[in-house]
């Protein structure tokens, strides 16, 4: 990371690792491996970001009930605090959680991530109290620091309707409130979107919208691609995902590599959420990157990527986006939750075997972006 130039690294905290079933007597050993992070990145320079949730849920409280149970905002809240106390005099920035509509939707009503369930009932307390933990544990660290920057992070993209039918567009909207804007509705404006309030009505108590708009000193985006969305009588909720268009480039995730997205989002934030303080927290591509004859990776598509991307992060500023940073998602290939170690992500190639880790090309272009503060226009 000093070589690449990077000056920030963000990185999560392991439930498991600091309390392994999740309350009572925290394990030494996981205190001190993060000790030995934090203050080794200080040692070169490089200021941690520590975010506490990443959706490693311990086992034990999964077992209560996990997210669908409302002691989860204080056992969650505990946590968090123990962990800013431990290392709050060398970290200075904390990120109450990692996407956490996605571990709601993902986790909880497709099944596709722990812990694997197609529960309509269960994923709407969920999201809920995911909303209210962030609220919760953000004022209570503000009691306990004045000097922390304290913020979330939030996966959101752009719902474009597959077509432009009316119950596409319909389905769009109502998808775009419930992945998006049930989210960040509560953080900045204290309400959940009108098409989702009769959704969450049941389990809001009487002070919990005002306790999940907590002033945060910064959001965090994570940004892939746009969400395309068709009306779809068949699944769970009547819609789904559609396919991208026929001529659009693909990651190896079957994602469409489409940049004008960070744009819309990030002008969505400016426009309609009060212009707050934004970084760039997840941006990237997963390829499938093979060794050439010189053990070298030329992943000219991820260049591209990054190229088209940081371009859309420079206009948004232009535009006058409160836009602060940017982390490359990710330095390291890495396990990429369902998709286990297929799916490369990193710029650094990582050889599961032996451990070896070969900068690729996209490495070396971002080293020299950052050195730069820059690069020339990307070619199409």
């Amino acid at each position: 990371m000093k070589e690449l130039g990077l000056n920030a690294y963000r990185f999560s905290t392991a439930w498991t690792r600091l309390f392994p079933d999740g309350r009572g007597a925290p394990n030494r050993a996981g205190r001190d491996y993060y000790d030995r992070l934090i203050d080794n990145l200080l040692e070169n320079n490089i200021e941690p970001w520590l975010c506490f949730y990443h959706w490693d849920l311990p086992q034990a409280l999964q077992d209560k009930g996990g997210w669908a149970n409302r002691d989860m905002i204080y056992w969650f809240a505990d946590y968090a605090a123990y962990t800013a106390e431990q290392y709050g005099d060398r970290v200075k920035h904390f990120i109450m959680h990692n996407e956490p509509n996605v571990f709601a939707i993902l986790g909880h009503l497709f099944g596709i991530h722990a812990p694997g369930l197609t529960d309509l009932m269960t994923f709407i307390p969920t999201l809920h109290h995911l909303n209210l933990s962030t609220g919760l544990t953000t004022e209570r660290l503000r009691g306990m620091s004045s000097s922390w920057q304290l913020g979330t992070v939030l996966n959101l993209q752009p719902v474009h309707p597959k077509t432009d039918s009316e119950d596409d567009e319909e389905a769009a909207q109502l998808f775009d409130a419930v992945y998006n804007r049930s989210v960040i509705d509560p953080l900045y404006k204290g309400a959940y979107p009108e098409l989702t309030q009769g959704m969450f009505e049941a389990v809001i108590q009487d002070n919990d919208l005002k306790q999940i708009q907590q002033p945060l000193d910064f959001l965090g985006l994570n940004l892939y691609t746009r969400l395309l969305i068709q009306a779809d009588p068949d699944s769970l909720v009547g819609i789904s995902q559609a396919t991208p268009p026929d001529d659009a480039t693909l990651t190896a995730m079957g994602w469409e590599v489409y940049p004008e997205a960070l744009y819309e989002q990030l002008i969505d934030l400016k426009e309609n959420y009060g212009n707050p303080t934004v970084y760039v927290t997840e941006n990237g591509a997963a390829f499938n990157d093979e060794l050439n004859a010189d053990n070298e990776i030329h992943d000219n598509r991820r260049v591209r990527y990054l190229q088209n991307h940081l371009t859309a992060v420079h206009n948004a500023l232009k535009s006058g986006v409160n836009i602060q940073g940017y982390f490359v998602w990710s330095l390291l290939d890495n396990f990429e939750w369902s998709e286990g170690y297929e799916k490369r992500f990193g710029i650094i190639y990582v050889d599961y075997d032996t451990q070896t880790r070969i900068p690729k090309k996209s490495y070396h272009w971002y080293q020299n972006t950052i050195r730069n503060n820059g690069f020339e226009q990307p070619e199409h």
